[in-house]
């Protein structure tokens, strides 16, 4: 028992016990902390080990990716990422873990989609008829339909009559409503690639959604509405420039002195309509040539030819989606080499440019010959 005189005074005693509960709060501070510290470390592990970052849905904007020759399923990845078809190394590591057909990836080069999950890419790689670039052909500017299948024949190593059958099926290639069952003027010219499963039926249809994405690119409806013309009229304006000029400074007056001859009446008066119609190999015609009975003969018939004479590609869309403003009635290239081209408003202006057109031809007769 403390002696009476030693006992602690009442302000030393609340000062004691304030420590004590000073004590016991410092110790739930701590394992709050302590708490919250292994939360948020524990949560941070879940991000890097648990959840990794990963793209979904189905993809976006197609990409072309080459696997190099002997590269390592890390490498791969690391193609992947650079190019945004995966989001992380992560994701893909996971998805090499969980599919034991990883290894099977063969080099080469693949049509993906960039932002894609990272075992649906992965699936892609290990799947080469769906993915794996096959071929790769190219398709110039300007050419009339048959020929576009020549080339189509030579460059896909598909057959003939299985281009000509998915032809014969317009809705299956994916025309616009526009274009009235007609696949002239709609098989956009360009370098494609194809994949090992592609047939005659996706291979054109893959070349008609193409012309779509350009004339979306270009708004070609809302330009067609603007001229007071049809998207298909258009077309066929586009179609006709590609094949009277190809220097890109002359496409856009081209455009405008068939819309002037179109607004005023007068024939258009073109080779190269008669050249569609008697499918001939020249650049010029002759006075039999210009008395066919077809409708493309663009001497004696008013108006527009019933439909594109060849594939135009991006520039003569534009150019007949968005005409130079001019008065010219007239056009005549001059020099087939250069692609020298003069315009005219008057005939008399004209004639002046036919008397070049005509020196040019004497003095280069294999150039001009029909």
């Amino acid at each position: 028992m403390l002696d009476p005189d030693t006992r602690p005074s009442a302000a030393k005693e609340i000062v004691h016990q304030g420590k004590g509960c000073l004590a016991v709060l410092l110790a739930i501070a701590v394992l709050v902390g302590g708490g919250w510290f292994v939360y948020s470390q524990g949560k941070s592990l879940m991000s890097n080990f648990g959840e990794e970052p990963d793209y979904t849905g189905a993809g976006k904007a197609s990409i072309t990716v080459t696997v190099p020759n002997g590269a390592t399923l890390d490498e791969i990845g690391g193609v992947l990422l650079k190019d945004d078809v995966i989001k992380s190394t992560q994701a893909w590591d996971s998805a090499v873990a969980s599919e034991e057909r990883a290894t099977s990836i063969q080099p080469g080069r693949y049509i993906m989609r960039t932002q894609m999950p990272a075992i649906d890419a992965l699936r892609l790689l290990i799947n080469p008829g769906e993915s794996r670039v096959r071929a790769q052909f190219t398709i110039p500017e300007g050419l009339r339909l048959s020929k576009q299948v020549d080339a189509l024949v030579k460059g896909t190593k598909i057959k003939r009559s299985a281009f000509e059958k998915a032809l014969d099926n317009p809705k299956s290639i994916g025309l616009p409503s526009y274009a009235k069952g007609n696949p002239e003027g709609f098989l956009f010219p360009d370098t494609y690639e194809l994949t090992a499963d592609a047939t005659a039926t996706s291979t054109l249809k893959q070349m008609v959604d193409e012309y779509k994405s350009v004339a979306d690119d270009i708004d070609l409806q809302a330009a067609a509405k603007k001229l007071d013309r049809s998207p298909y009229e258009v077309l066929i304006v586009a179609s006709i420039i590609e094949r009277e000029v190809n220097q890109d400074q002359y496409r856009a007056k081209v455009a405008q002195v068939l819309y002037n001859r179109l607004d005023q009446g007068i024939p258009l008066g073109l080779d190269s309509t008669v050249i569609y119609a008697e499918n001939l190999n020249t650049n010029t015609t002759t006075p039999k040539d210009r008395a066919s009975k077809s409708k493309y003969n663009t001497y004696l018939r008013k108006g527009l030819p019933p439909g594109p004479i060849s594939a135009p590609g991006k520039a003569a869309l534009e150019a007949a989606a968005n005409p130079e403003p001019g008065k010219w009635l007239y056009f005549t290239t001059v020099n087939f080499d250069t692609g020298e081209t003069k315009f005219a408003e008057t005939d008399a202006e004209f004639q002046q440019i036919v008397k070049e057109f005509q020196a040019y031809c004497q003095s280069n007769p294999g150039r001009c010959d029909s």
